[in-house]
């Protein structure tokens, strides 16, 4: 057996687990031969297409402990420590028979195990030029934990994980093609966790049997690369320069992030061919900007300032779709500052406008929307944020001239569809209810040939009906279709919808007051409308904390809360008087002219408390409703 163990020093200041990678070298024949070869033992085998039987073994036994280092929540790359690993190989004696043959058809059984791991990438190069195509395919062994990827058509090429589970040992198949090189080198990465990952660990060499031995040019040590000092900054940014000399953004409009620590804060300064860039606000996590196309996340250049403990990382990257930004190299900016204050963070870079040959950074001197985020982040990792990035309402030129400008954290059509709903199943549904319920003997009178009572309920009723139709198609409008993003809130939304629709056609054939089909309609009619009316605050809930339109918190749950137990409160309380106002008009036999005078001086005294906590209630319901529309209006 032919063994190479490389074994790199531990360096106490990082965390590692040791691993090992072995390769089992199966040997076979090429298609369409069917010739012997004698192993080293002497030992005459049978080989086919067929099957390829274990003869050697080559194993690679390696510690991950500072070959390479990438502490990589921004992708920085330390190298602590490069080791030479050198192999020694012995000849195999194929014999006279195995001679006319130019190549060998080689399997190899690769193994990748150690403590647990989270991801990694497995290929095989050209020894003499690691920069070039993958060279062979892969097999798979378990498709659960491992799966081949593709590369210019050419399937299997390499291997990666299926999930980001841990897992301890991967094994796979290795097939080399018939043009295989002289010389092939393995290459792994493999990912511990979020901040800790190696990158094209190298492996054995592996050498045709008539090949030269593979000799490594002698290494020059590169030097390490250099990033951008980072220092701190002395004090926070001012707004003083806003529209004079920088292009700001700010949320809430025309905060100071000097005076207000609840202020986020965005400006550019042109300075000849470079651009700085300050940012600051309220964040535990982090903060990002983001150059945008088009109102929508995705292939996008953004920048992130993250908190790591005490400390500060700026970081640029890209967006590809609705997923993490992509970290990228920091060698584009300079003059890199940060500053954490009273749970205020702030930093700053510079960047020239416009980066020729530098990937995925824009020129900036193009207009575009401006998106401005802030998340939570756990050890240099990010988290997905919990309300809509601030959105400039059109494209701008940021090194064109110095402006103010403001942005929303929700789309019109968003807000307008919350508005119309707050509107409909706060405000016309519940007055028409209390109505219908309660009133109908205060104003029974005749308006346009019906009772008075009626035609204002059924106006509220259909009033509310056009706002939930209106409402409800607009986020299929800004969405372009369905949201598979919004939870159940659109399943609530669709059930409210259809039972708005079915009130009103349900009330176009109601039965006559005599009717015996009249106590089915009534409780039908009932039925129908409470459940509409309980789903519709159920969806309310659950939309208030939706992205889109994620209204401040905590205090838009209570205020929720409120509002439902204002509601039953004031429903209570006209149940109470309608029951204690019938236990006052006794029937008394002897007494028929004192009946009638009791129960007219009740009805009259019923009324007016009626009347006054309608009025009551009205304003203790649009008191509510304003709170609701104006937090939409400050988004």
């Amino acid at each position: 057996m032919l063994k190479v163990l490389a074994i790199f020093n531990r360096e106490t200041s990082i965390y590692f687990h040791s691993a090992f990678f072995k390769l089992i070298w199966l040997r076979g024949l090429l298609p369409d031969h069917h010739l012997p070869f004698f192993p080293p033992f002497g030992m005459a085998i049978d080989i086919s297409r067929s099957e390829c039987p274990v003869e050697h073994s080559l194993e690679l036994l390696w510690l991950q402990d500072n070959f390479y280092h990438f502490l990589s929540w921004s992708s920085f790359v330390y190298v602590h420590q490069i080791r030479t690993v050198s192999a020694s190989s012995e000849q195999f004696p194929f014999g006279d028979v195995a001679k006319p043959l130019k190549r060998l058809f080689v399997c190899f059984s690769v193994t990748l195990s150690g403590k647990p791991f989270k991801g990694f990438l497995l290929e095989a190069r050209a020894a003499e030029d690691l920069s070039g195509p993958p060279v062979g395919s892969f097999t798979l062994i378990d498709s659960q934990v491992s799966q081949l990827l593709t590369c210019e058509d050419v399937q299997g090429y390499a291997v990666s994980h299926t999930s980001p589970s841990k897992k301890t040992k991967i094994k796979v198949y290795w097939n080399a093609p018939s043009d295989a090189p002289d010389h092939v080198k393995f290459l792994v990465t493999v990912v511990e966790k979020y901040k800790i990952y190696w990158v094209k660990i190298p492996g054995p060499i592996i050498s045709q049997p008539n090949a030269l031995p593979f000799t490594t040019p002698e290494a020059t040590r590169a030097p390490l690369s250099t990033f951008p000092p980072v220092s701190h900054l002395t004090k926070s940014f001012s707004a003083s320069d806003c529209g004079n000399k920088k292009f700001c953004i700010r949320s809430p409009v025309n905060c100071d992030p000097e005076k207000e620590p609840a202020c986020f804060f965005l400006s550019f300064t042109r300075d000849d061919q470079s651009v700085v860039v300050e940012m600051s606000g309220p964040s535990k996590g982090y903060l990002s900007f983001a150059f945008s196309h088009d109102r929508w996340m995705g292939d996008d250049d953004a920048y992130l300032c993250i908190r790591e403990d005490q400390t500060v990382h700026i970081q640029p990257s890209h967006l590809t779709g609705r997923s993490h930004p992509v970290m990228d190299s920091r060698g584009a900016l300079e003059d890199l500052a940060w500053r954490l204050a009273d749970g205020v963070m702030q930093c700053s870079f510079r960047r020239n406008i416009t980066l020729p040959g530098v990937k995925n950074r824009f020129d900036l001197n193009t207009s575009y929307y401006i998106f401005l985020a802030d998340g939570a982040a756990d050890g240099g990792q990010i988290y997905k944020h919990s309300q809509q990035p601030l959105i400039t309402y059109e494209k701008y030129n940021v090194t064109d001239y110095p402006r103010n400008v403001g942005g929303s954290h929700s789309f019109f059509l968003l807000k307008a569809h919350g508005a119309l709903m707050f509107v409909a199943w706060m405000t016309t549904v519940g007055i028409g209810v209390l109505i219908a319920r309660f009133f109908k003997s205060v104003w029974s009178k005749a308006f346009f040939g019906q009772a008075a009572w009626f035609q204002v309920h059924r106006m509220l009723m259909l009033t509310t009906t056009a706002l939930t139709c209106i409402a409800f198609v607009l986020p299929f409008v800004y969405r372009g279709g369905w949201s598979w993003y919004a939870g159940y809130h659109p399943y609530l939304g669709c059930i409210v919808m259809i039972l708005a629709v079915l009130q009103p056609l349900l009330a176009a054939f109601r039965p006559t007051l005599h009717d015996p089909r009249r106590p089915v309609f009534n409780w039908t009619h009932w039925s129908m409308g409470t459940a509409a009316r309980i789903i519709a605050v159920a969806a309310m809930f659950l939309g208030m904390d939706l992205p889109g339109l994620d209204l401040p918190g905590p205090w838009k749950t209570y205020t929720m809360i409120g509002f439902v137990a204002w509601h039953v409160g004031v429903e209570i309380v006209l149940e109470i008087h309608a029951y204690r106002l019938s236990r006052k008009v006794e029937i008394l036999d002897d007494a028929r002219i004192q009946i009638l005078q009791s129960f007219t001086v009740a009805e009259a005294e019923g009324h007016a408390f009626k009347k006054v906590v309608f009025a009551v209630y009205i304003c203790g319901n649009v008191t509510f409703l304003i709170i609701f529309l104006s937090a939409i209006n400050q988004l």
